[in-house]
């Protein structure tokens, strides 16, 4: 199975790269006037700052690369003419990058004013730290789970019966996202979302950069766990507000229609949960897809001779998920390769 990518053949020296506080990386797809409002956000929060945007388009077709070409020319764009997902498409900006400082957003993440420099000065005064996240919340103020314990097969258990939304408050069915702790504190975790995060170059050219394996989900996950095992600490800064609108929109489907895309979707998440299970945990993948498949066919028993007709439905899409799990366990070989990219 292959490894991370490294630094080596960025084109800028190290002593160049020292010159600038951050490098604030962005990977879009098709999202135009929310790449507008989040380069709009950054341009005024790196406005004391000595900083660079670079944008990586994943092979838009809505026209984001005209708005950045017209409207943000002080904007690095990488154009990749087909979607390299979220971990290749950050390595591509990662190698061109010159800053102190490697921060990664989210097209539909906004920094609140002061985050970025709120952020660096954190850094700065936690030499042991080498990845960070801040507080995420939605544009209401709704929090979003922003710092995590790493998977498991006890924690996806609980998450994927449900135990986790409805007991937040226990120590142990709310580990996974954390969500029996104070959220106004800052903590060491293991790990810490994509939408924002902040990360120490030295980190990177330790561990290397994000697996290509990934092609979407669980690459920040791998991230932190290689940095952790480098004796490197992860933390969560609640005092750095980013506002992040993924989380907010990315509800449970409420239609009972189990759609082309929200399968697809499904796929590529059990395809990383596979990959991810065989790198970190070796033969227990196979405990992880049985265990995902137990609760599914107890789903689908459960709802088969139910009057209504949403819990029949609901048992014939997890009937669905049980083929998409043997899908990615045969398309991965078990976790052992990763499809073809683009997946």
């Amino acid at each position: 199975m292959s490894g991370a990518d490294s630094l080596e053949g960025s084109s800028v020296s190290s002593n160049e790269k020292l010159t600038i506080d951050a490098s604030i990386i962005v990977v879009s797809y098709n999202t135009r006037e929310l790449l507008r409002e989040c380069l709009a956000s950054t341009l005024a929060e790196c406005a004391d700052l000595d900083a660079e945007i670079i944008v990586v388009d994943n092979g838009s077709t809505d026209g984001s690369i005209e708005m950045v070409e017209r409207g943000f020319p002080q904007v690095e764009l990488v154009r990749s003419p087909i979607n390299l997902g979220f971990g290749v498409a950050n390595n591509v900006a990662l190698k061109r990058a010159r800053g102190r400082y490697l921060v990664l957003l989210n097209s539909d993440a906004f920094f609140t004013p002061g985050a970025l420099s709120l952020a660096i000065r954190h850094m700065e005064e936690t030499p042991s730290c080498g990845l960070a996240g801040g507080l995420l919340t939605g544009r209401d103020g709704e929090w979003q789970p922003s710092a995590k314990v790493f998977h498991s097969i006890l924690e996806d258990l609980i998450v994927l019966t449900g135990l986790a939304d409805k007991f937040p408050r226990s120590r142990i069915f709310g580990r996974m996202n954390r969500t029996w702790a104070d959220q106004s504190q800052p903590a060491q975790v293991d790990w810490v979302p994509g939408a924002f995060a902040i990360i120490r170059r030295s980190a990177l050219e330790r561990v290397g950069m994000f697996d290509p394996i990934f092609f979407l989900y669980y690459e920040e996950v791998d991230l932190c766990r290689r940095i952790k095992e480098a004796g490197m600490q992860v933390w969560y800064w609640p005092d750095v507000v980013v506002l992040h609108l993924g989380g907010q929109s990315s509800k449970k489907l409420t239609s009972l229609e189990f759609s082309e895309q929200s399968a697809q979707v499904v796929l590529w998440r059990m395809r990383s949960t596979l990959l991810y299970y065989r790198k970190h945990h070796g033969r227990k993948v196979w405990l992880a897809k049985w265990m995902e498949k137990t609760l599914y066919r107890l789903t689908v028993v459960r709802n088969r001779w139910s009057a209504s007709p949403e819990r029949r439905e609901r048992g014939q899409r997890h009937r669905a998920m049980i083929g998409l799990m043997d899908q990615a366990w045969r398309e991965t070989r078990g976790g052992r390769i990763s499809p073809p990219h683009p997946w």
